[in-house]
Formats: structure tokens, sequence, C-alpha cells
């Protein structure tokens, strides 16, 4: 069984599938591993660092392509689909909800198209969990991002110069992404509030130290996956007029909210954004999704009223090494969880929770219910 890494080719996407330590442990299973020359060298791991643990290295991507299993960050392209044989795996971000063409390519062309953001968020399947992985350190890099932008400093000082009282900072999204931030902040020296749609989060919250705000809402709640259900309109608009006052004073506003599969929700605007005192900072994680500020730009950071607005996308990125890595063990988790050491096969059983929610394509159908059904307009 032979294992391709292709380069990626997504722009300013700086991570690899497969670090050199996961390499060396798919090979003490019993398989091969073909990486494309300097897939690794954005972050952090040479050619050479592969080499010592026994992968081949080529320059050829037709030889990558050609493997049994695919692993890859972004999804493949269209034309990189050509050069993927039948019944190949695979592995990747595919992005299914807004990849309809090239998910039905895949089908089309039998390729069995894993989807790493449709790994099931159970107990079992924790460890595979890239979603989580990657938001966990977005969420940190969201706080160094506001952190270098914003005048002020995030600690209480008493200095002989004088006394400067810590920065605010407001978190919307408790998540693992604003869970993360909101550590961070504190970790740094913040005051920091949150808040979130789910009040059973609450409690997670104030556990780093942080206030939770509590805005009725009236009946909300979370899907089987743990992410928060998506709002009505007049529940937004209590949601918005409930944070608009804790905005105002805050000198770093962190947006994570996100609905999967789904635009994300437009949350904070202009009038909340003018409030805030010049040289605020906003970081609207989710820009690339449709983003949760009035304002926002992908990869740009606008200013308004003399409030930064970062909006820059892909954000693990900018920790490239160690995203690389906890990707790189999510897909060892995955695959090694299906692997056969008798048969030296992978098997994806489509009665097993875990293949059941994230193998999307298989035998020229798109099989995953979710996505089968969304194409079909149900």
């Amino acid at each position: 069984m032979l294992i391709g890494v292709p380069k990626e080719t997504w722009s300013g996407e700086l991570r690899t599938a497969l670090v050199p330590q996961n390499a060396k442990k798919f090979i003490e299973l019993g398989m091969s591993v073909v990486l494309e020359s300097e897939s690794g060298v954005p972050s952090g791991f040479t050619d050479s660092m592969y080499e010592e643990v026994g992968v081949k290295i080529t320059q050829d991507r037709a030889e990558v392509h050609g493997a049994d299993i695919l692993m890859r960050v972004r999804q493949p392209t269209s034309a990189e689909l050509q050069l993927v044989k039948k019944e190949a795996v695979s592995i990747s971000f595919l992005d299914p909800f807004n990849e309809k063409e090239l998910v039905q390519d895949m089908a089309k062309r039998e390729i069995r198209g894993i989807s790493m953001e449709m790994v099931p968020r159970s107990t079992r399947a924790q460890k595979m969990d890239a979603l989580s992985s990657q938001a966990n350190l977005a969420g940190y890099v969201t706080v160094i991002q506001a952190a270098f932008h914003c005048p002020k400093i995030f600690p209480m000082m008493m200095t002989p110069a004088g006394t400067i009282a810590p920065g605010r900072a407001f978190i919307i999204g408790a998540g693992v992404a604003g869970l993360q931030a909101i550590a961070t902040a504190k970790r740094l020296g913040a005051r920091v509030e949150a808040f979130d749609t789910r009040p059973v989060v609450a409690e997670q919250v104030q556990s780093l130290g942080a206030k939770f705000l509590d805005i009725d809402l009236g009946e909300v709640g979370q899907t089987e996956q743990g992410y928060a259900k998506e709002l009505t309109t007049e529940q937004l608009e209590k949601q918005r007029e409930g944070q608009k006052q804790v905005i105002s004073q805050s000198d770093v506003l962190i947006t994570t909210a996100q609905v999967f599969g789904r635009p994300a929700p437009r949350i904070v605007g202009l009038d909340m954004i003018e409030a805030m005192k010049p040289g605020s900072v906003v970081v609207d994680m989710a820009v690339e999704s449709g983003g949760n500020v009035e304002g926002s730009k992908l990869d740009e950071v606008a200013e308004v009223h003399g409030v930064k607005i970062i909006g820059q996308g892909n954000l693990p990125s900018e920790v490239a090494r160690n995203a690389s890595e906890m990707y790189s063990n999510n897909l060892f988790n995955l695959v090694s969880e299906f692997w056969d050491e008798e048969q030296k096969t992978l098997v994806l059983d489509p009665e097993d929770e875990i293949i059941k929610s994230c193998l999307i394509t298989r035998g020229g159908d798109v099989i995953n219910e979710t996505i089968k059904n969304l194409y079909n307009g149900g």
C-alpha cells in the first residue's frame, strides 16, 4: 500500500499533510510513502528529514498521484483528479458543501474521497478531528494578531511611571477556537469576556478565568456534532443588542461564530465598530465563510473610524509547523484505525459510524447521506 503526499498548491498554504514522524509510523505499519519534493519545506520539514525515515522523494507529481492513498491538506483540483487511479483513497479537507462539481467528479472517477471536515465529533473520533485541531491553533493565532496590531498592551502593569490598566478582550463564540482565544488572551494578561449562543459552555468560559456574557435569546442549543444551531433573525438582533455595550468598551474583539456547512452569521455591524475606541482591533475569524463582521475583507486589514478589522484567512498556516504536526496526527489516527495489518489494506466499512460520516464518494457515487441530500435538493 503506497501513500502519496503531493505538494500543496493552494495560494498561501504552508501546511503539509504528513510530517516525518508520522511517515515513519506508516512505514512501520508496512506501507510505503512517496512525497513530492519540498512538500514539507514551508512548515519546516526538509526532504532529507523524510528520507531519513524511509520516504521516497520525487519531483514527479504523476507518480505521487498514482498512490493508493493520497494525503493532502486542501482539496485536489479537477486536473489532479485525472492523475488519480480508480479506488484510490483521497484524504483532505474537501469542503463538500461548496465543492459539488469537484465531489461529483471524484465520484465519477470512482475515487474514494474522505472529507476531514466530516469526521464526527464523537469520543472515538476525537483523535481524528482535524477541524478541532486546526481551530485550536487558529484561536491562538487570532489573539497574537490582535496583540500585534493593538496599540495597548494586554496585561496590567504597575510601574514608577504609572499604572497601566489591563486590555479588554471580548470573544464571541466559545467553541474550540473561541476557548483557545480566551485562554491565550488570559495568559497574556487581558481582562476577558465571552459570549456564546449555547449557555452550556458558560462553565467552560468561566473555568478559563473569563466572564460569560449572559444574553437571553430564548430557545437555543447545539447540533449532535456540538456546533451552535443557526439563530433566527429575532435572536440575532437580541444578540447584537446585548453585545453592543461590551464591544464599545473592548480594546480587542474576536469573532469565531460559524455554522457548519453554511455562511457565517453577520453579528457585528458597522454601528458597533464605530462605537469602539480608535486604535481598537477586531479579528474576524469567520471571514473565509462570509464573515461575522460588517466591513471585514478576506486577507486584508481594513480600517473603519480608526478601528482595524483583520480578516486574514487560513489562520493555522501562520503556525504551519504545529498545524502540520497536528493534522498529520489526525490523518495517522484515521488511517491506522482502519488499517488491517494482516491483509495490509485499508478497510473502510460503510457501516462504521466514522466512515459513514466522512467517506463522501465510493464506487462511482456520492454515498454520504447529508451531502447526497444536499446535492439532490433535499
